[in-house]
């Protein structure tokens, strides 16, 4: 029963396959980084001072809801609080919130009617530590008092409770920040989350493994749901010098090598000051929408195939159809190999143009198809075969 019920849960995450996460906070005012209060080993009150400056009078949530729409992207991850503990929300346990500083808003509601009222899955992004408190810093060894940390911990569970009561329905509870460990006594604070949430996933950072596993920077497939967090270009937080966004391929190739290993990719946006998402991730975002609403059949939904394909791309699986998803076009015949079935058809999606098949046992070459690459960044071949798509019964010796 509990193993039916985690997989009812999570059965749209692991269709929707690719979601927005959203680092902002009042870190995009100096714009060196959502960390630089830690590297620069800023004093708290004198951080302080940014929330004070802190007022997006150009942030619209559903403008950003409607950009992730744009890009093909199925749910949304916003930072509430990173760790240096400013709250982008209405907390009744802390004074350093926007609501009681510059900006005077809520803008974790703003967000919340926007994903509700637009019908985007929405998660919220929490950091259990806070930098402003004692022994608190990544370098610090940990306190052989454990009592020190309980404050933070108790103000964790109290925003934690906040957010899971007052903006409605949330559909990802997303932890980061669990340093030190064994002090957030998880097993009590996730069973709370989901008497207040009882449809909510929740990832593996707050110290137990819950619904789904989240590599960093990096694609780290694992025997359940996993989704990859990978920042556009080198940053998570609003960085004024960081210009090294990833190109339109580069995106749509890490979107593609996650959902061909069943798992979801987490793309980042770092808006700035006044809650304007830069202009190369809005451009970027919407040239992946438009290779979406063409070829993101082969990816919504999208499973591992027994294909060998790695001379050029990869292959996806969305119930009885198979995708090739080719990164390095190879002219008018495109081959592939471990095929256990027989291909019926196959047709590549930007021109519809059919292939003619030619089969010998498990290897296929799709003949007949334009010389060169239909899509400048990935171009996406469609065919069917006969009964469960299956790895062929002869194997090498």
């Amino acid at each position: 029963m509990g193993d039916q019920s985690t997989a009812e849960r999570m059965r749209w995450f692991v269709e929707g396959r690719f979601g927005m996460f959203i680092h902002w906070g009042v870190y995009a005012i100096p714009a060196r980084t959502e960390w630089v209060m830690y590297i620069e080993n800023i004093p708290k009150d004198e951080y302080r001072k940014f929330a004070d400056e802190f007022d997006p009078r150009h942030y619209n949530a559903r403008e950003w809801v409607s950009l992730a729409q744009d890009a093909g992207m199925r749910y949304m991850v916003l930072t509430t609080r990173h760790h240096d503990g400013f709250c982008l929300f209405d907390s009744k346990v802390s004074d350093f919130t926007a609501p009681k500083t510059a900006a005077k808003r809520d803008l974790i509601a703003e967000y919340a009617e926007a994903c509700h009222s637009m019908g985007m899955r929405m998660g919220f992004y929490y950091s259990l530590e806070d930098w402003r408190f004692p022994h608190q810093l990544p370098h610090l060894p940990m306190a052989e008092d454990k009592s020190v940390y309980q404050p933070m911990a108790e103000q964790a569970h109290a925003q934690v409770r906040e957010l899971c009561t007052n903006y409605g329905k949330l559909d990802i509870l997303w932890y980061d920040g669990g340093f030190p460990g064994g002090i957030w006594r998880s097993d009590e604070l996730n069973k709370m989350v989901r008497k207040l949430q009882p449809g909510i996933i929740i990832n593996n950072r707050s110290g137990i493994p819950e619904d789904f596993g989240t590599p960093e920077q990096h694609i780290a497939p694992e025997e359940r749901p996993w989704e990859a967090c990978m920042t556009m270009n080198d940053t998570w937080g609003y960085t004024v010098g960081d210009t090294n966004y990833k190109s339109v391929q580069q995106i749509l190739a890490l979107l593609a090598q996650c959902a061909s290993r069943d798992g979801n990719l987490l793309l980042n946006v770092g808006p700035d000051a006044d809650g304007r998402i830069p202009l190369p991730a809005v451009e970027r975002l919407r040239a992946v929408g438009q290779w979406m609403e063409t070829n993101g059949k082969a990816i919504y939904g999208a499973t591992s195939t027994p294909l060998t394909t790695h001379g050029i791309g990869m292959s996806t699986r969305v119930g009885n159809k198979l995708y090739l998803l080719v990164q390095r076009w190879p002219g008018s015949t495109v081959p592939f190999s471990w095929c256990g079935n027989k291909v019926k058809s196959a047709t590549e999606l930007t021109t519809g143009r059919k292939a003619r098949i030619e089969q010998k046992g498990d290897r296929v070459w799709l003949r007949d198809l334009p010389q060169y690459g239909p899509d400048p960044n990935m171009s996406v071949v469609e065919f069917e075969v006969e009964g469960e798509p299956r790895y062929p019964e002869v194997r090498f010796a």
